[in-house]
């Protein structure tokens, strides 16, 4: 587009081709074709090129056709998935072919998601009232979302690490040192995203029942709580029962198996491994508990609600053409 809009002006000047050409490198042939083209159709001639002569590239476009049929209905014979190289060498093309076909299509057979469909019998019933206390929860109440992040490991480094440079990451030793494990039990407030936490040796009902009433402890006496927990068994312990229906301000609320994206603190659970314990390194148990505290201390102090948008409609029709997806196939 310079070239073109240069050779424009030196002919707008009064210059001729043979003058333009020499001055702007190029060849009086294609000083002569810009000018003829910018006559006949103003600026809009110079921001196209013509149309090319010769036969449709058809044999490519087989090809092509062909590369994504074998990337998405075949495997080669030792492997998974496809490669650029050995889907080349499997066609007799070349590998940089392969993968202008693969961008243009947007196919990445070297990449995978993961999901799981829950089975519960009871899922849409159970959706509905996960996600009427996250759009319309109940008057005088809290909404607590609740559970155990496991054997959190206190690992430490075999040895020191490198700190973060310009133009160098921060490392660390691919092998570490374990030096025992602590249970954090989180219930995350869906009002005003606070957090009450606990680290306890183990998560068993006695361990759940201590967390109960450390909740219990620390919620306002006259409002009602309605925890919302995956079907771990510790959850439905019959002591558990029996020490809930002594306590008739506890409602608890079930999710779908198979649906842990139900529950919000395990959004929070994510945060915390990532910002706090993945990369960090710990010399005990003390160490990883004073830390997940500091967490959650600082995390209370600039709290923020994780804010729920989506309807129970929108993920049961969300759910129903992953069903029927999945039937496809299974049928094919």
């Amino acid at each position: 587009m310079v070239l073109r809009s240069k050779i424009v002006l030196a002919a707008a000047a009064g210059r001729d081709n043979q003058e333009i050409a020499a001055d702007l490198a190029s060849d009086p042939h294609t000083v002569a074709r810009w000018r003829k083209r910018f006559l006949a159709l103003r600026c809009a001639g110079l921001e196209c090129d013509a149309p090319r002569s010769g036969r449709p590239a058809t044999a490519r476009q087989a090809l092509a056709t062909e590369i994504v049929r074998k990337t998405t209905q075949e495997k080669p014979a030792n492997g998974t998935h496809w490669s650029t190289r050995t889907l080349a060498r499997a066609m007799g093309t070349t590998h940089s072919l392969v993968h202008r076909v693969w961008q243009a299509t947007n196919l990445k057979p070297h990449r995978i998601k993961t999901f799981k469909l829950s089975n519960d019998p009871q899922f849409s019933e159970k959706l509905v009232d996960i996600v009427g206390l996250y759009l319309n929860p109940p008057e005088h109440a809290l909404v607590l979302c609740c559970d155990e992040k496991s054997q959190i490991q206190a690992l430490d480094r075999t040895q020191k690490s490198l700190p973060l440079f310009p133009g160098r990451l921060k490392t660390m030793t691919h092998d570490y040192k374990r030096n025992g494990t602590t249970t954090l039990f989180a219930a995350l407030n869906v009002f005003d995203g606070k957090v009450i936490g606990a680290c306890m040796d183990r998560h068993r009902h006695q361990e759940w029942i201590r967390f109960l009433k450390q909740i219990d402890a620390e919620t306002p006496t006259g409002l009602n709580l309605h925890l919302i927990v995956d079907n771990y068994a510790t959850h439905k312990h019959p002591k558990v029962k029996r020490w809930l229906a002594k306590h008739p301000r506890f409602h608890v609320h079930f999710i779908p198996t198979s649906s842990s994206w139900l529950n919000l603190v395990e959004r929070w659970f994510r945060d915390i491994t990532e910002q706090r314990i993945r990369r960090d390194a710990f010399q005990n148990v003390d160490q990883l508990i004073e830390a997940i505290f500091d967490y959650i201390e600082h995390h209370n102090d600039h709290r923020k609600p994780f804010v729920w948008t989506a309807t129970a409609e929108d993920i049961l029709a969300k759910v129903r053409r992953a069903r029927q997806a999945l039937n496809n196939v299974q049928s094919e």
